[in-house]
């Protein structure tokens, strides 16, 4: 089950800062994600998310700044010592290995801490995988690659999910099935941060959204007040 909002912080972002090479492309990001909770990203092209999402995770050049998992600094910690304290990052490409059928790539990530679904967890999730096993992993359709890279973090134990754009070019009818997915994931404890351009799929899914422009978070949404701030809201999206 969900852990109440009132909980201690899983995540606390303060003043994140990054780079790639001289481009300076996060400026003093702020954020905070509680247990249990689904947290989206949002802003346009270019706004910083998914640097962002790789900043939280040591994919970046050069980082500054403080990332607190569980109240433990992560800033100076590379990616695979971050990954173990269960932080997981689902990137828009979703890196299936074509060389590997669905098993392999499902089976290649380690499992990084306790408390990761078995395989045959993984597959009643998401059963389309089952009956695709032997198959290559690109052969697969897009909402089942989704699947795939999904099915992956699960497995390792991670329990903050880090998904970007995870609904990017897929069916409506996929969409769907994914929106379910993330919201079981929700009820089991799982804490996601999803960076979404979909605003009708982020809006019925989401506790909380942050909105980013230029590199910084400009504002704080909540579920409760998103009726009454969509007009903003679709300001700053160009909507």
């Amino acid at each position: 089950m969900s852990e109440a909002p009132s909980s201690a912080p899983l995540l606390t972002v303060s003043g994140l800062n990054a780079w790639y090479g001289e481009s300076h492309i996060l400026h003093g990001v702020d954020l905070e994600l509680r247990p249990g909770r689904l947290v989206t990203l949002l802003g346009r092209n270019g706004a910083g998310k998914t640097t962002t999402l790789r900043a939280l995770m040591g994919m970046v050049p050069r980082r500054e700044g403080s990332v607190r998992l569980e109240g433990q600094e992560t800033i100076r910690l590379a990616s695979h010592r971050i990954a173990r304290l269960g932080m997981a990052l689902c990137p828009e490409e979703r890196g299936i290995f074509a060389s590997l059928d669905v098993e392999e790539n499902l089976m290649l990530p380690p499992v990084v801490r306790p408390g990761g679904l078995s395989r045959d967890a993984v597959l009643a999730l998401f059963p389309n995988l089952r009956e695709r096993l032997r198959s290559p992993g690109t052969r697969l359709s897009g909402g089942e690659q989704q699947m795939l890279a999904l099915g992956r973090l699960l497995r390792t134990g991670a329990r903050l999910l880090l998904l970007d754009e995870p609904t990017e070019g897929l069916a409506p009818v996929i969409v769907q099935q994914i929106g379910d997915i993330l919201r079981r994931l929700k009820q089991e404890g799982f804490t996601i941060l999803l960076v979404e351009q979909n605003l009708r799929f982020a809006s019925a899914l989401a506790d909380e959204h942050f909105v980013m422009e230029h590199g910084r978070v400009i504002d704080r949404i909540s579920g409760a007040e998103l009726e009454s701030s969509r007009g903003r809201l679709e300001s700053y999206l160009g909507a």
